[in-house]
């Protein structure tokens, strides 16, 4: 029952990543390989006010979220002047700066040691004039907690979506110059979402930090940020059904290939050829996704 606990908390943990992506590659078209950074960025602050400062969760997750908003806007600012490949290039040279800040500045991130001993979450409240705090510390209390941050930022997700702000994106994503043409800002559109993705993208990470108790900075490397691209393109970008099936296929796969019943020397890697091969055979069959309506060029 644990093991279907852990699995459920980090498909409510990675939805967060996949919806706050789409608002970047799906719906303005940006191809960004540094979602991971914003999702490390929001780890380590978090982890950081929570032990230094000693902040309950919500004031810690609001930091983090700050934080990495600011961090996307200043990256968005100097990336968002190029287009398509040079695009691409950009975002993966931020991704490689901020991997090479949390791995070598050892005073303030312990760098390749990592930081364990991170706090569960910590939830004060007041009723009644009486205050109150919750420590989150079983697996089923964390999944409430999970699905509670799930329904408000996926919430606030689909709104953007549905405004006039996510059809403006769509808009300049299918036709820039005509988008331009009616009035519409491409830069400061894309750097809104820009911003608002890698804001979004910090609760994650904050909350994969208090559940796992312990961060380095190889959980957020280039490879973290190829994987949560290819959740995205699997499961098909520009929609609500997209990443919610990308994640579920990307997640849940790899832990179904444990009960093939292979030999423990071959396992692993039979495993891996089984999940690549499904994932080639998927791309060939589904370019858009699985569930997609915009293929990324």
């Amino acid at each position: 029952m644990n093991y279907i606990l852990h699995i459920l908390i980090m498909i409510g943990i990675y939805l967060i990543v996949a919806y706050s992506l789409n608002l970047v590659i799906g719906y303005s078209g940006l191809l960004s390989l540094c979602h991971a950074a914003f999702y490390g960025i929001g780890a380590y602050v978090f982890t950081l006010v929570s032990m230094h400062w000693s902040l309950s969760f919500i004031p810690a997750i609001l930091i983090s979220i700050i934080f990495a908003g600011i961090f996307a806007f200043l990256i968005g600012i100097p990336a968002l002047r190029f287009r398509g490949d040079m695009f691409v290039v950009v975002t993966l040279g931020f991704q490689m700066i901020i991997f090479t800040i949390l791995y070598n500045w050892v005073s303030l991130t312990r760098g390749p040691y990592g930081i364990p001993g991170i706090p569960r979450p910590h939830i004060s409240f007041i009723i009644n004039r009486s205050p109150f705090s919750i420590v989150v510390d079983s697996l089923w209390e964390y999944l409430i907690l999970v699905l509670v941050l799930d329904v408000v930022f996926l919430t606030l997700l689909f709104i953007l979506y549905k405004a006039p702000f996510g059809l403006a994106l769509k808009s300049l994503r299918d036709d820039e110059k005509a988008a331009e043409a009616l009035g519409k800002s491409t830069f400061r559109y894309f750097l809104s979402a820009f911003t608002i993705g890698g804001a979004f993208a910090a609760v994650s990470g904050a909350l994969y930090a208090s559940y796992v108790t312990y961060i380095d900075p190889t959980s957020f490397t280039l490879e973290e940020s190829i994987f949560q691209v290819a959740i995205l393109l699997l499961g098909g970008s520009g929609n609500i059904k997209g990443p919610l099936v990308g994640v579920l296929f990307m997640l849940i796969l790899p832990e179904a290939l444990r009960f093939l019943g292979l030999p423990d020397t071959i396992a692993p890697n039979v495993r891996q050829i089984i999940y690549g091969a499904l994932l080639v055979i998927l791309m060939f069959v589904r370019p858009r996704g699985i569930a997609g309506e915009f293929e990324v060029k």
